[in-house]
């Protein structure tokens, strides 16, 4: 678990390019703004396929060659845009890095709850998480350095902390179960059908895409927030630093007794309703402190949320399955960056930051209102 997060921070200290991939193709490469959009769209449909291909090769090669493969085929594609000498190479480029983006995020996944007790999974999840905002605030300072020199020292810094992940990981973590003869477990699995065959996991897939579309406005449309208020905009990555803090300070507290013994329905509930007041929150909020105090509601809230969602994925999986099931309710965050952008700043355009936080909070009351019906249907199944 320790050696898979040291690899992850290390990868995440150079995630920061994705911003700079419409700019370099308009700065770099005079693309129009039309061919820009289509570009990020076929990079957006090129990640859901690489979640599904990183499912697929977890099975045939297991989880430390797909973790390898992954890195490796990210490096490469972030080397060819770097080193693009025309537009068309840039945009190939560009499609290769979105096939490669997710494919260790299924093994990765997978691999904590193999590893990891059941008890024990929903503060592994979280602390995944944490550690990945805190490695993303060190990406931001790199990012500003990096861009400042050139625009293609971005994708070179971001390929290099992938190969430098890629030798650690491939060195520390031993061979993991998904190649090889196939076993009981294996042919129990394939009984169980396609994942995107069981009800259960659609059902929480569906309640993921609405959670997934709301918390992508943290980083769409919060900065955009700031401005509206006369604040600088770049003083977001001032909140996100804060996030990250309270997060990773916060872990003690999944281990208290009482946190640990609610039902997941429960928590994900108290979860769900805490994060309402924190989004609703930024809404009316007009100064950095009272951001942060939001920021730091909707950070409490991410400690129950998104261990807890992860945790439920990998007990509904059945033996062996674990990274095609994390392959589906991934594919939730693909189809909420689809939709989440364009609600997020038509209702920022409609209405201020009242109407578009106002309905953020009203989404996850929904979310909250929802989950003790979602899970008898759980049980049920």
């Amino acid at each position: 678990m320790w050696l898979l997060l040291a690899g992850r921070c290390i990868n995440q200290l150079g995630a920061f390019t994705l911003p700079f991939l419409a700019l370099t193709l308009t700065a770099r490469f005079g693309a129009s703004l039309a061919l820009v959009a289509a570009v990020m769209a076929a990079f957006g449909a090129a990640t859901l396929i690489s979640r599904l291909l990183g499912a697929r090769l977890s099975r045939w090669l297991g989880h430390r060659t797909t973790i390898t493969v992954g890195l490796l085929a990210t490096a490469t594609a972030q080397l060819a845009l770097a080193l693009a000498p025309s537009l068309p190479v840039a945009l190939v480029a560009v499609v290769a890095f979105g096939v490669a983006f997710e494919l260790y995020e299924p093994s990765s996944q997978a691999l904590i709850a193999e590893v990891t007790p059941a008890a024990q999974r929903p503060r592994a999840y979280a602390l995944l998480s944490a550690a990945l905002g805190v490695a993303g605030v060190g990406a931001g300072l790199l990012a500003t350095a990096a861009a400042a020199v050139d625009l293609r020292w971005v994708f070179v810094v971001d390929a290099a902390t992938c190969l430098l992940a890629a030798a650690v990981l491939h060195r520390a973590l031993r061979s993991t179960s998904g190649a090889g003869a196939v076993t009981s477990s294996d042919e129990e699995a394939a009984l169980a059908g396609p994942a995107w065959r069981d009800q259960r996991l659609l059902a929480l897939s569906a309640c993921g895409v609405v959670f997934a579309a709301v918390y992508l406005q943290l980083s769409t449309t919060l900065s955009l927030t700031l401005q509206a208020r006369g604040l600088p905009a770049e003083r977001v990555g001032l909140l996100f630093a804060v996030s990250a803090a309270v997060v990773l300070a916060g872990q003690p507290l999944m281990k208290h007794r009482r946190l640990a013994q609610l039902s997941w329905a429960t928590a994900m509930t108290a979860g769900y309703l805490l994060l309402g007041v924190g989004l609703g929150a930024l809404g009316v909020a007009s100064t950095m402190g009272q951001f942060a105090a939001a920021i730091v509601v909707a950070a409490f809230a991410d400690l129950i949320l998104l261990g807890r969602a992860f945790t439920l994925v990998a007990q509904l999986a059945p033996a062996g399955r674990e990274a095609d099931y994390f392959a589906v309710y991934g594919l939730t965050w693909g189809a909420a960056a689809v939709v989440g952008p364009a609600a997020g700043t038509g209702l920022l355009s409609a209405g201020g930051p009242v109407l578009l936080w106002s309905c953020c909070a009203a989404a996850c009351l929904v979310l909250a209102v929802v989950q003790q019906p979602l899970q008898r249907l759980l049980a049920a199944g």
